[in-house]
């Protein structure tokens, strides 16, 4: 279930969340499409975010921007997003999603930090096998308008065991 759209993140939502809610980026969860396997969420941009804050910019050879190693990051947590509302699968329950290939990646323009990034995430395959969901997902990203990246990934969804029930496995045999 989701809270009525557009909205913030629930708290439950961010407790869940496998990073600290600084490097989730978005701000805005703006659809859930059940029918369509689609998430869009909001990203403010600014100067302030990891990687841009340090640039070295040059107005014209280096000028500020979203950092595309951040636009990377930002599908991975889409795919979080994606598991969490729309798969059911929860992190505290030891969920856990881990991105196995990048298909694609087109960096279509450069986006100068100050205005939102709508991110959409719409998966277009998806199969259990294992217990596991295997999960090809379609990224669009567009900023004033335009498509500023879109891409495709695949990643794999499992469900790990806690440390006190696999025994202790912290220390190998020797």
């Amino acid at each position: 279930m989701h809270p009525p759209l557009p909205s913030t993140f629930e708290q439950a939502f961010l407790d869940d969340c496998p990073y600290d809610p600084e490097v989730l980026l978005f701000d805005r969860l703006l659809e859930v499409d059940r029918e369509a396997s689609l998430v869009v969420c909001r990203w403010p941009t600014s100067d302030a975010m990891p990687l841009t804050r340090s640039q070295r910019a040059h107005p014209v050879r280096h000028p500020r921007h979203v950092a595309g190693g951040l636009m990377v990051h930002a599908t991975g947590m889409l795919g979080f997003v994606h598991a969490y509302y729309l798969l059911g699968l929860r992190h505290a329950e030891g969920w856990v999603g881990y991105g196995t290939h990048i298909h694609s990646v087109t960096f279509r323009k450069l986006v100068s930090p100050g205005g939102p990034i709508e991110c959409r995430a719409r998966a277009t395959k998806s199969r259990t096998f294992g217990g596991k969901h295997f999960l090809r997902y379609a990224f669009e990203f567009r900023h004033d308008g335009d498509v500023c990246y879109e891409g495709e990934q695949s990643a794999v969804w499992m469900k790990t065991e806690a440390p006190e029930d696999a025994g202790d496995r912290s220390h190998a045999s020797r």
